[in-house]
């Protein structure tokens, strides 16, 4: 099923109109209309905004059942034992540089990586690119 017609779906099921959606999430009635007749691929952002203004949980947007689907397992013990960064303190450190590269601007975060991989080289005992050529 495409997402345009699942939203005219629930828009339909919730006695909602476009004007309606356009109210609760300050989209445009007439980009409402083109996401639902396919001519627009919403943004997550976007459909986060219209679930909200339906009232439902985001996965209802996918999925047509009344239950979320079963969430597949995946097996978390790595055969080569690269497990390093998956629990614990270097879990949560990730996860805190992934929040703080989030919010760098792209050309402070080339910065960052040109100064990581001269301070590599330079515990490797290799010299710098700019002094090898």
């Amino acid at each position: 099923m495409m997402i345009g017609e699942r939203l005219r779906t629930l828009r339909a099921e919730k006695k909602m109109s476009q004007g309606e959606i356009q109210n609760r999430t300050g989209l445009l009635r007439c980009y409402i209309s083109r996401v639902e007749n396919g001519h627009t691929v919403p943004s997550l952002d976007t459909l986060e905004k219209l679930a909200r203004a339906l009232e439902i949980p985001m996965y209802q947007l996918f999925y047509d059942g009344q239950e979320p689907p079963a969430l597949r397992t995946f097996s978390t013990i790595s055969s080569n034992g690269d497990d390093w960064g998956r629990t614990g303190k270097w879990a949560a450190f990730l996860d805190r540089l992934r929040v703080l590269l989030s919010k760098m601007n792209h050309a402070d975060r080339q910065l960052l990586l040109f100064m990581i991989v001269r301070m590599a080289r330079r515990a490797k005992g290799q010299k710098p690119r700019s002094e090898t050529a």
